[in-house]
């Protein structure tokens, strides 16, 4: 493929990435002014200036639409998991993966995207089409983990439990997280809480290694 070939597909990929972009962005705020089953898909698609056809090729739905980003967001942890180094250990590699989405996916405390993350997990109770489609994205991702995870250590995830409990706590820890920045008032604080999460588990486990050995 010659260098204009290159620069025409890398231009079309920017373009489509930017039309999904947009039209989850229209969505959400749709979604934050009218509630879920005020949304249409030719209203999505006005706002983000694209046709109708343009979201079905990007969406499958209009809660779909609404959560594209998080669907963004779990295919890009899990290439960050895929990346990590073999030596590290699996809770290492996942919480390190966590890290560099958290840098990725926000430019930083005061980016747009991340306030709207915050309000658009803040709606998720509130509305149970959304969270229903919330809770398949976030299954689905906890299952490619998985499958990453008993990659690197080459193993047979039935019949080796360590690739499941590795993404059963990260991914509870996350929840955990996400919650608790979703029940307060600030959207800054997402990785202050992430940390804190993983911190704690850090703590109890050396705790419990200590009572072990004294008994």
């Amino acid at each position: 493929m010659g260098t204009d070939d290159e620069v025409d597909l890398d231009g079309r990929r920017l373009r489509t990435l930017r039309s999904r972009e947009a039209l989850s962005r229209a969505a959400f705020e749709l979604l934050a002014e009218r509630g879920l089953d005020a949304v249409g898909v030719e209203e999505i698609a006005l706002r983000a200036g694209v046709t109708r056809r343009t979201f079905s090729r990007h969406f499958a739905s209009i809660e779909a639409a609404v959560l594209g980003d998080i669907d963004q967001d779990v295919h890009l942890f899990n290439e960050f998991l895929r990346e990590r180094p073999p030596y590290e250990s699996p809770l290492t590699a996942y919480r390190t993966a966590v890290h560099h989405w958290l840098g990725t996916a926000f430019a930083g405390p005061g980016d747009p995207k991340l306030v709207r993350r915050w309000e658009l997990f803040q709606r998720l109770s509130e509305e149970p089409a959304l969270f229903a489609a919330y809770h398949r994205i976030r299954l689905e991702a906890e299952a490619e983990s998985r499958r990453i995870l008993a990659a690197r250590l080459a193993v047979d995830p039935v019949l080796d439990h360590r690739p499941a409990t590795v993404v059963a706590v990260g991914s509870a820890l996350l929840v955990a997280a996400l919650q608790t920045w979703a029940a307060g008032d600030d959207p800054t604080t997402l990785p202050a809480h992430i940390a804190g999460y993983f911190d704690t588990l850090a703590q109890l486990a050396a705790e419990s290694q200590c009572e072990e050995a004294r008994s």
